[in-house]
């Protein structure tokens, strides 16, 4: 059992940056950023794999959202910049997906954290 706690969160406002931080509790393998907004389902972010370091991110966050990860801490950051209202969301840090092919899929991961706010203000 992993356990994920994610910290970084708050109010900024638009156009501001924020970095959020998961640090796990033992090895994981893919791990991964998603958000839910009030009323709307939970989303994929970004992911970075483990044994190589490629990611993917989501097309919304291309350009202003940066996943890095340090294996030997077990840690994987989310680096937030230009910052849109749209960006307000509660963020999970999820862990081990199945595949890499299903990557984006929250059902695909085992580990998750308890979440983390993000709000940007207009």
């Amino acid at each position: 059992q992993v356990q994920l706690v994610e910290s970084g969160g708050g109010l900024v406002q638009a156009g501001d940056s924020l970095r959020l931080s998961c640090a796990a509790s033992g090895r994981t393998f893919n791990m991964a950023w998603f958000r839910q907004a009030p009323g709307k389902e939970r989303e994929f972010v970004a992911v970075i794999r483990g044994s190589d370091g490629r990611f993917d991110y989501a097309d919304s966050v291309k350009g202003r959202f940066t996943i890095s990860r340090d294996n030997a801490k077990n840690t994987v950051n989310l680096q937030m910049s230009s910052l849109k209202p749209e960006d307000t969301a509660v963020y999970y840090c999820a862990a081990d997906s199945a595949t890499w092919g299903r990557r984006t899929l929250p059902a695909s991961y085992i580990y998750w954290g308890q979440g983390t706010q993000v709000t940007v203000s207009s």
